[in-house]
Order: C-alpha cells, then structure tokens, then sequence
C-alpha cells in the first residue's frame, strides 16, 4: 500500500470511529491541528508530583520518609490495578492470570528490597525527633493495603488468628470485618480501647473496605482460582506463582516492616511506641498473624512453620541487614 493509499484508508478508519458522536471528522481534524504538543512533564504532571513531598518539620531525612510511603503507595495502587483485573476477568485463561499475578509479585518484589531505604537510609535520632510531628499518623492506614487483602481472600481468612477458627464464609462481610486482623494491632491491650489512629481510619474508610468486601465476596483472586477447571488447577506455574504472592504479601513485606521497626523502635529496656500507637511486636510477625490468602496451596508443614522466619531475620544479631 503506498503512502497515500495508507492515508486515505486511516481517514475512512477515523470517519467511522467518529460517525456516531455528532460531530464530523473535519472537526476532530481541526482539534488535532488546535492541540499543543504533548510533553513528558503534562503527561505524568511532574510539578504537581514533584510539589507533593511537604514535610512538617526542618529534619532533611522527613523528606525521605515522605516520598518513601508516597512510592509504596504507587506500588500499592500497581498490585490492586492486576488485582482487579483478574477479579473482573471471565475467561478462566490461565495464561492471563499467571501473568497478572507474576506482575504482582514483581512490584513486590521491587517493595520489599526498597525497604532498605526505611531501614538504613534515615538517621534515627532525625527519626525519632519529626515523628511526634506526625501523630497519630501511622502506616498502618493505608487503605490501599487493606484493599489487596480483600481483593486477594475471602475475608474469613482475615480474621485475627485467635478468633479464626469461630468464623466462616457463613458470617456476614460486617460481622468478619469487625475481627480483621489488624484491628487488633491497634488496640491497647490493657483496656480494649481503640487507639486515635485506628477510629480515625474507621471513620474514613469503613464504608468504602464494606463495599469492595460485598463486591468480591464471592470473586477474589483466591475464588477466582478455585473456580478455575480442576486440571487448571493444577497448574504448576500458577500455583508457584500464587504461592510466591502469599509469601511476598503475608510474610516477606510483614519482615522487612518488623526490620524497621526494630531498627527505629527497638530498644534495651523500653521499646519507643510506634506514632499511631500499634503494638508492633504483636501486630507485625507473619508467624503471630499466619494470614495467608491461599491456604490450599500449601502443605501442612509450610501452614505450621509460617512466617517462622521472623525471629532469625529480626533478632539474630549476626544478621547485617538489621544490625545498628
């Protein structure tokens, strides 16, 4: 096809893409001449992104600490834009949801080995002086992690751990969403009082983490999987890759928050509280929580020992990752 023949086939194309919305092609033609070129800088509005880092205190590293949880954040929003995908996929194509979830565990991946940046790339004493800026925020209200729960298992498998075995799939979404797991990490102990950071996130988001959790109450990524034909099943490269998922979310991301915090926090004597008031020691180790998204995908021994990692990984001061 020459180059003319090219041009006058694309104008046919674009006649009948535009024919339906009222107006003709000559005036889309003419808003293509109107329009400025487009640059890098509009097109992901840099200045705005750049713009967003305003830290509450003169300490450099609060800076650091900002655009930290604003990158996370992103890489939170990455893993739910797959997430939804595979629950709003009908096709039962195995190809398609392996490469949904190989992308999540890439972006974490890509979380879980930036979390050097919290551990080693802040001064503590800076730290401990601009947090009590920050009160009583605390990353532990970050809805969108809340979300990747609940698009990832049913909310059954969200209970705390002492509760768990008392629920089923037969309690009602608001009667499983009132025993979340994490509810308990920011609940004094002592009392059963809610801290401020947990009521705060209550009121913002407990309507909006009811909705997703009726809209996927039968369609998260773990039913979406048991829905699958028995011999998809059984797909070896799927079941890795979903195992992979369970341990980058349910372990390997609690871990490298447990290093911080114990590099932060942790201290002879007194440990410093965390700024929303969680009991980090209680609500972080995966071996305390044992969330797990697929639990049929593991053998007996892998659901016993989980998360056992932890007390190596945090505590064993032969470990350089953690050492001060």
């Amino acid at each position: 096809m020459d180059k003319d023949a090219k041009i006058a086939s694309q104008i046919n194309k674009l006649e009948e893409k535009y024919k339906n919305s009222g107006q003709d092609l000559s005036s889309y033609l003419d808003g293509l001449l109107y329009e400025r070129y487009l640059t890098y800088w509009d097109y992901i509005h840099l200045d705005t992104l750049l713009s967003l880092q305003i830290p509450r205190t003169h300490f450099p590293d609060e800076e650091i600490f900002i655009m930290y949880h604003q990158i996370t954040e992103l890489y939170f929003k990455l893993i739910l834009h797959e997430q939804k995908q595979i629950v709003e996929d009908k096709s039962q194509d195995v190809a398609f949801f392996i490469e949904k979830v190989r992308r999540i565990n890439s972006y974490f991946k890509a979380l879980i080995s930036s979390f050097s940046i919290m551990i080693k790339g802040m001064e503590r004493e800076q730290f401990l002086r601009y947090r009590m800026a920050l009160l009583p925020a605390s990353g532990f209200q970050s809805v969108q992690y809340r979300m990747i729960e609940f698009y990832a298992t049913p909310l059954e498998n969200m209970v705390h751990s002492s509760e768990r075995d008392s629920f089923s799939s037969e309690n009602s979404i608001e009667e499983l969403f009132e025993h979340v797991y994490w509810k308990k990490g920011a609940t004094d102990l002592e009392t059963g009082e809610k801290t401020l950071t947990l009521k705060q996130f209550e009121v913002r988001y407990t309507p909006r983490l009811l909705r997703i959790a009726n809209q996927v109450k039968d369609s998260t990524v773990y039913q979406k999987y048991l829905q699958l034909p028995e011999a998809t099943q059984c797909n070896e490269e799927l079941i890795s890759a979903l195992k992979e998922l369970d341990l980058n979310a349910n372990v390997n991301w609690p871990l490298m928050h447990m290093g911080s915090a114990h590099r932060y926090l942790a201290r002879e004597g007194k440990d410093v509280e965390a700024t929303g008031g969680t009991n980090w020691k209680d609500y972080l180790p995966p071996s305390f929580q044992k969330i797990i998204f697929f639990p049929t995908l593991h053998t007996k021994e892998e659901l016993d020992t989980w998360g056992k990692q932890w007390v190596d990984h945090v505590f064993n001061p032969a470990k350089e990752e953690y050492k001060e």
